[in-house]
């Protein structure tokens, strides 16, 4: 029996501020510090949670939405 079997969905839990500010972000990678101090908290919870894409460059650290998020609200929307 595969997993998909099993479990017939899968949703990680989301704050209201992580929904928030997921809902603000775009897909396009934008510097870290050009959050406040509060979002880049948040943004480091959603990192753990694979919410959201941190990545380095050089010496500026990028974040970004994982697309998987836009599809999500689609399909929510739809239903």
């Amino acid at each position: 029996m595969k997993i998909n079997e099993l479990i017939q969905s899968f949703e990680i839990y989301k704050t209201n501020e992580e929904i928030e500010l997921l809902g603000k972000m775009d897909a396009n990678p934008l510097p870290l510090s050009s959050y406040t101090e509060r979002e880049q908290v948040i943004i480091d919870n959603m990192v753990k949670k694979s919410l959201v894409s941190k990545v380095r460059n050089k010496d500026l650290y990028l974040v970004m939405r994982n697309d998987w998020w836009t599809n999500t609200i689609a399909i929510r929307r739809i239903s």
